[in-house]
Formats: C-alpha cells, structure tokens, sequence
C-alpha cells in the first residue's frame, strides 16, 4: 500500500507518497522514477523542475510528513532531514528493509524542521489516499515513454544537422561558382574585339 498526498502550496499541485511500511517503502526504493526526489517521502518532480529549485513551501509538507511519519522523528523538535534524487540511493543486499545509503553524498541536502506544524500535517492528512499500484508497470511506462522521447530527440537533432549540413553545402558551392557567370560563351563573345568596326581604336584614343 503507498499513501499519496496533495501538496497545493505550489501549482500546479505536486504530488508526495510514502511507503505503509519499511517494506513497502522497499518497492519505492526499487521503482522509483528519475524525477523522484525522497527523504522519508517522496515527492516526484513535474516537467521542467529539478530536485536543486524545489519550492521551499513544498520542502516544508515533505519534511513535515517525514517527521509525523517517523516514529523516533516526530517525537523530537530541531531535527534534520536529509533528501536526495532517487537516482542517488544506493541499496545492496547486507541492508536491512527501508535502509539505504547514498553513491555521491554530496548530492543529499538537508532541511531542518524545528517542531511539527500541526496545520501543515493536517492538510495534507486530508489529501491522504490509499492505493496499491503497480510500481513495477509504472516504472516500465515511465521507461517505454523516455525512450521514445530520447528517441525523438535524436531523431530531430540528426534532421537539424543534416539541414545545417545541406545550407553549409549549398553556402560552399554559391561560393565556388560564384563568377561562373562571367565566363559564359555569350559575355565572352560580347567582350571579343573582333566583331568590333574598324573605328574601334580610334574611339578608344
């Protein structure tokens, strides 16, 4: 079962989840997406946002959730919490359910909460749904859709230089024939002094 919140402190609204459980939160570990960012929580990234221009507004349901989700955390005032990009978890199989590491720690930041905010739980509790997905398909979708996006990419980045290949083509040849009109038969002829009338030269003096 995963929990899915609605965070309306930005817009459009950004959508956080957590894990029932530990064990729950193993599958998110598992098929998280690219444009995942989690601490405790997850919250997944809407098009053109990055995990480094984050709301702060939205920084604050996430770590608020963190700490009402934590049972050690949400006992305690001035705590930190710490997220980074799904992409930088780090699990091997010595870990016990729900723990993991990080391959880069300078990529995990840190919030500081300094006490629950009851207003702030408390709307997001009334956004709480319950689902059961299929994280597994999710991801595979997620997978098949970036495929044929960084597959269309390539596509249009190969047409935009074959175009700019063919105007530096065409700009090289305009060059190199550029006089090759003032060398056909007919300006040749019409510049040949021997159909001109005997008077020619004494025009020319």
């Amino acid at each position: 079962m995963v929990f899915y919140f609605t965070s309306n402190v930005v817009s459009p609204s950004a959508f956080i989840y957590v894990g029932k459980d530990k064990f729950e939160n193993e599958d998110l570990i598992q098929f998280g997406l690219d444009n995942d960012v989690c601490a405790h929580v997850y919250v997944r990234l809407r098009e053109g946002e990055t995990w480094d221009n984050i709301a702060q507004p939205l920084l604050e349901d996430c770590a608020q959730l963190t700490k009402a989700n934590s049972i050690e955390g949400n006992k305690k005032d001035n705590i930190t919490i710490i997220y980074t990009p799904w992409s930088n978890l780090k699990k091997d199989g010595s870990m016990a359910a729900g723990q993991v590491t990080f391959h880069n720690h300078k990529l995990v930041r840190k919030v500081y909460v300094k006490q629950r905010e009851n207003h702030i739980v408390n709307r997001l509790n009334k956004t709480k749904v319950e689902k059961y997905p299929d994280l597994r398909a999710e991801k595979e979708e997620y997978l098949r859709k970036k495929m044929r996006g960084d597959r269309k990419t390539r596509e249009e980045q190969r047409a935009q230089e074959k175009k700019k290949q063919q105007e530096y083509e065409q700009l090289k040849w305009q060059k190199a024939h550029a006089y090759d009109d003032m060398f056909t038969e007919e300006n040749l002829e019409s510049s040949n002094n021997q159909d001109r009338d005997e008077n020619f030269l004494d025009d020319f003096m």
